[in-house]
């Protein structure tokens, strides 16, 4: 895969380009430590993103192990753990599909207007989880509970999996598909033999970001009334002032979360990924349709309809007909300027604690590596209330400076989307040839110029697709911007949800379309740069 992806795996080392062991690939297997420059930053980044879990040490166990062990042990709780799961197995077996089907049509196939198609795949990045579930919800009330839930979670999530699986395919050199089928082998034997094992590991990683997108999920869930664990435990913070219980249920989430992470890495296997050059100047031969062009077609404008022209219909139709709408273009204006401002605050910070992070999960091997790269998806599968209340109560406690004011909120983002950019990271660093950095280090280079002049430059276009991404995802988040916004600050997220709360709903609609169409601008250069 090409390292402008943000969340991608690479091509395979069976590729006949691949380099043979270097002394980074003998290092990724048990070799020396990481240099000091990178564990130092990573470590403060693992320690930032745990910090939400000293919080919930210290409430679970508030009032003793035997009444945290209760909650945790209590049939409801086992109950919101199968219907989380459940959900969030679904939600991950139908985007394998959408995107998988998407990135072979629109990158293997002589798809018409393959290249607008696979823009078009991208931009559900930017419609809300909240907004496809009210787009879904007020067109067919029916839906609520899990059906919806999985539909609207489904269609905003997909792109996750079909970016890195699009990039993989064409970084795939296209010779080891021709070998196969020179030896006799069918198309699908071929696909399931040779391509398939080299879209693993994209795969993977985008289904782990879905997974825990699903997990943390609050806005879709509440909506459509189906209890999962962030129903629950928000629930339970406003219910009342006990913290205990909410606190037993997100550590449920945490172990989840460090589970589906060790799953995850296991599916990379031990094979080295990295390619000693670009691979081949040349494309695969697009794949004839023949009879099935009409029916692919069908099905790319199809899922398209379902994920962005449907939720943008709806708010046309309540902008065009809501009489409780009342445009205030200078507010909107202000609301949009700080919504971006803080969005890019929150991409800065998250890019800056992922680098280090994802250097050392690409480049190396072991017991530090993974926890250092276990530790940044912690934070990802709490709900954003959890992470919002951990950093009011570090904050009002030893940091009170902090509380209420825009730090805290950047802060919040970091814990929340710290796995998007590590994984944009790995998969950068993974894609740029080692061999490159022994060569530096032959020629006397220190570790850290190396790091600076080689390996960072080489990355630098993945970072970048990254930290785009976690851009858009900063801009849609919603329970910790509500929680730990400054007093006075609204973001589109926060405007939309308030007015959707009072029923306003044609109200909300020019805030709901103006987030759409912001964080539609990151989306569509997203998947332009990646035709």
């Amino acid at each position: 895969m090409r390292s402008t992806d943000p969340s991608s795996a690479v091509t395979s080392s069976a590729d006949p380009s691949a380099a043979a062991p270097s002394p980074a690939g003998a290092r990724r297997r048990g070799g020396p430590r990481p240099p000091w420059m990178l564990v130092v930053p990573a470590a403060v980044a693992a320690v930032f993103a745990v910090l939400p879990l000293g919080y919930l040490a210290v409430r679970s166990l508030e009032r003793g192990p035997g009444y945290a062990w209760d909650i945790v042990a209590d049939e409801r709780t086992f109950s919101l753990l199968g219907r989380s799961l459940g959900l969030a197995a679904v939600v991950v077996a139908a985007c394998l599909v959408l995107g998988i089907s998407l990135a072979w049509l629109t990158v293997r196939t002589a798809l018409p207007g393959a290249r607008a198609w696979s823009v078009l795949a991208t931009l559900p990045l930017a419609v809300p989880s909240y907004v496809a579930a009210f787009a879904w919800l007020s067109a067919a009330p029916g839906l609520a509970g899990f059906t919806g839930s999985a539909l609207a979670l489904t269609l905003v999530s997909f792109p996750y999996v079909h970016l890195p699986v699009a990039a993989a395919l064409r970084g795939i050199d296209p010779a080891q598909e021709e070998a196969s089928r020179s030896l006799g082998h069918g198309p699908v034997r071929t696909f399931l033999r040779v391509t398939l094992p080299q879209l693993r590991p994209a795969a993977a990683g985008g289904a782990l970001l879905v997974a825990l997108y699903v997990l943390s999920d609050f806005g879709a869930v509440s909506l459509m009334r189906y209890d999962t664990f962030t129903r629950a435990i928000h629930t339970s913070y406003r219910a009342s002032f006990d913290r205990t219980p909410a606190a037993a249920l997100s550590v449920v989430l945490v172990v989840m979360t460090v589970a589906l992470v060790a799953a995850e890495v296991r599916t990379r296997g031990r094979a080295g990924h990295a390619r000693t050059g670009t691979g081949t100047a040349r494309r695969a031969a697009p794949v004839a349709l023949g009879r099935l062009r009409v029916a692919a077609l069908a099905w790319c404008g199809a899922v398209t309809a379902a994920a962005v022209v449907f939720p943008l219909g709806t708010l046309g139709y309540w902008l065009a007909v809501g009489n409780s709408a009342t445009w205030d273009p200078a507010g909107l204006l202000d609301t949009a300027v700080a919504t971006l401002s803080v969005a890019a605050a929150g991409a800065a910070l998250t890019t800056m604690l992922a680098l280090p992070v994802g250097v050392i999960a690409a480049r190396y091997r072991g017991r530090a590596a993974h926890l250092l790269e276990q530790a940044a998806y912690a934070g990802h599968a709490l709900p954003g209330i959890t992470v919002a209340l951990a950093l009011v109560f570090f904050s009002v406690r030893y940091a009170y400076p902090l509380y209420q004011q825009l730090p805290l909120l950047v802060g919040a983002y970091a814990v929340l989307f710290l796995p998007v950019a590590v994984a944009a990271t790995r998969a950068a660093v993974l894609q740029s040839p080692p061999v490159l950095e022994e060569v530096a280090r032959s020629l006397g280079r220190s570790p850290a110029r190396v790091l600076r002049d080689v390996t960072v430059p080489l990355a630098a276009p993945g970072v970048a697709a990254g930290a785009a991404l976690t851009f858009v995802v900063c801009m849609k988040e919603l329970p910790a911007t509500l929680l730990l916004r400054p007093t006075g600050m609204d973001t589109l997220a926060t405007r939309l949800w308030t007015e959707t709360g009072t029923g306003s709903y044609a109200a909300a609609a020019p805030y709901a379309a103006a987030l759409i169409l912001l964080a539609a601008v990151p989306s569509y250069l997203l998947g332009k740069h990646r035709t």
